[in-house]
């Protein structure tokens, strides 16, 4: 029976293929067989993993803390320099031109990517905004949010900020920043399961080395992936504690 690999579903779109690539080299360097499930959005990928159908997994820093409070996952490795940041964006023709422009009744357009909102909605509170004065609706990716501005359909959407900067040139040039977060310590990380667990020393061996690789470079570079960082137990709880504390 092969092992499950899947990706936290707010990569960018031009990057699947990458996922492929790499789901393909993990085979054949690790000599076991892996199958690559993506999914459109994070609910019935989180009932997927709680069905125990994941095995090795690229999560989001919300996500890593039930996989490995709740399901016994650890963590592998981290993208190196790369850290998750969250955008408030607007359309490009819109009033706002700072988080206090935007005022009660505004319409939210998010996703069901809790670190992102969570950090937004702190970002939000320099304009004394929160759930209870804001219309909010969920959307299934980053592109549609951005099209959902666009279409003036709402007036600020949350980001990840990598998501955001894959946007093509001709929808970001249709928005507008308002504002960044800089917390620098929450990141995606890729994580195994109990089934694979045994494995995990022989993937980070190869992880820390893949760049060195031409092929493994290659992949890298389809990933948008400059390389990885290992990721200990105390940085993992670390992050974790972080995100529930947000969360909270």
């Amino acid at each position: 029976m092969p092992f499950n690999f899947t990706v936290s579903p707010d990569f960018g779109p031009d990057h699947v293929s990458g996922w492929f690539y790499f789901n393909t080299w993990l085979q054949r360097q690790l000599g076991v067989d892996i199958h690559l499930e993506l999914y459109d959005g994070f609910e019935q990928q989180r009932a997927d993993i709680r069905a125990g159908k994941v095995d090795l997994i690229y999560a989001n820093p919300y996500d890593a803390s039930m996989l490995v409070r709740e399901l016994g996952f650890q963590a592998v490795a981290r993208p190196a320099a790369r850290r998750d940041e969250a955008v408030i964006a607007v359309p490009a023709d819109s009033a706002a031109s700072c988080v206090e422009d935007l005022v009660p009744g505004m319409r939210l357009a998010t996703t069901a990517d809790p670190d992102v909102h969570t950090i937004g909605m702190i970002m939000l509170e320099s304009a004394d905004l929160d759930k209870t004065n804001i219309e909010q609706r969920e959307y299934e990716s980053y592109v549609l949010i951005a099209k959902a501005l666009i279409r003036g359909e709402a007036d600020a959407g949350f980001f990840l900020k990598q998501s955001y900067d894959e946007l093509s040139e001709l929808i970001r040039g249709r928005l507008r920043s308002l504002v960044s977060s800089q917390i620098g310590v929450v990141h995606h990380a890729l994580l195994v399961g109990p089934r694979l667990a045994g494995r995990a020393g022989d993937l980070a061996d190869l992880l820390m080395t893949m760049q060195d690789d031409p092929k493994g470079g290659y992949v890298l570079e389809s990933m948008d992936i400059r390389g990885w960082e290992r990721m200990s137990v105390e940085q993992t709880e670390f992050m974790i504690d972080l995100i529930d504390t947000l969360v909270d």
